[in-house]
C-alpha cells in the first residue's frame, strides 16, 4: 500500500492519480520509464558521400552552360567585342584544376602540372584576341607561364624523388624563387626591349643563396640537424 505524498491518503496500486487532491502517484522505481526519449538517434551513422563521377558531371554541365550561355549572349546581343572568351577559358581553366581533384585519377602529378601550365597559357591566348596584339603573349606570358610550369615540375620531381624533409623542401624553395625572380626580371626587360641584366633579381639572389648555404651546412652537419629539428619539432 502507498501513501500520496501531498496529503497522505493511502492509495491503491491501480492508481495513477491521488482521488483527493489529485496529485500525480509517481513510483520511484519506475523512473527511468518517464524520460522522455533523445532526439538523436542512438546509433552512430554516417551521411552518404557524394561520389566522385555525380559531382564530376555537375560541374562539368555548370562549365558548358556557362560557357555555351555566354557564348550566346555574346554572338546575339552584346557583340561588340568578344568578351565571352573570356568566361570560357575560365570555364576550361578551372575544369583542368579540377579534373584531377573530382574524378580522384591516377594521372602523375607532373601530368597534371603540365595540363594546368597547358590551360593557363590557353587561357591568355583566348584573352589575346580583344587586346590590341598578341605580341605580349608570345614574348612574354607563354615564356612566363612555360616557367613556372617548369619550376613547378621539377619542384614535384625534387619533392618526389631525392627528399621531402622539411628542411630538403626548404632548400628547394629557396633555390626555385632565385630561378622565378631571375627569370621574370629577364624576360620583362626582353620584352621591353632594354639590357639582359640583373638588377632587383639580384638581391633576391643573394638572399636565396645565404639561406641555401646556411640549410646546406645544416644538413651536412649531422648534430646541428638533429638539434635544428628538435627545436622546430620537425
Amino acid at each position: 500500500m502507498s501513501y500520496c505524498v501531498n496529503c497522505g491518503v493511502k492509495l491503491d496500486a491501480s492508481l495513477k492519480r491521488c482521488p483527493l487532491c489529485d496529485t500525480p502517484v509517481l513510483n520511484p522505481n519506475e523512473f527511468h520509464a518517464l524520460t522522455p526519449p533523445s532526439p538523436f538517434p542512438a546509433e552512430k551513422g554516417q551521411v552518404e558521400v557524394v561520389k566522385r563521377r555525380d559531382l564530376a558531371i555537375l560541374l562539368l554541365v555548370v562549365l558548358i552552360s556557362s560557357a555555351a550561355v555566354c557564348g550566346l549572349l555574346n554572338l546575339l546581343v552584346f557583340s561588340r567585342s568578344a568578351w565571352s572568351l573570356y568566361v570560357i577559358g575560365a570555364c576550361l581553366l578551372i575544369w583542368v584544376l579540377a579534373f584531377p581533384a573530382v574524378l580522384n585519377t591516377r594521372i602523375p602529378i607532373y601530368g597534371c602540372l603540365l595540363c594546368d601550365g597547358l590551360a593557363a597559357a590557353l587561357y591568355q591566348y583566348l584573352i589575346s584576341f580583344n587586346t590590341a596584339g598578341q605580341e605580349w603573349f608570345f614574348r612574354l606570358a607563354l615564356p612566363l607561364t612555360a616557367l613556372l610550369t617548369a619550376l613547378a615540375i621539377s619542384f614535384a620531381l625534387l619533392v618526389r624523388g631525392i627528399s621531402s624533409a622539411f628542411l630538403m623542401v626548404a632548400l628547394y624553395a629557396s633555390l626555385e624563387l632565385a630561378a622565378l625572380c631571375i627569370g621574370i626580371e629577364l624576360l620583362i626587360r626582353r620584352f621591353l626591349y632594354l639590357p639582359l641584366r640583373l638588377t632587383w633579381s639580384a638581391i633576391v639572389l643573394a638572399i636565396c643563396t645565404v639561406i641555401a648555404v646556411a640549410l646546406v651546412t645544416i644538413l651536412t652537419l649531422t648534430p646541428l640537424r638533429d638539434e635544428v629539428r628538435k627545436r622546430l619539432h620537425f
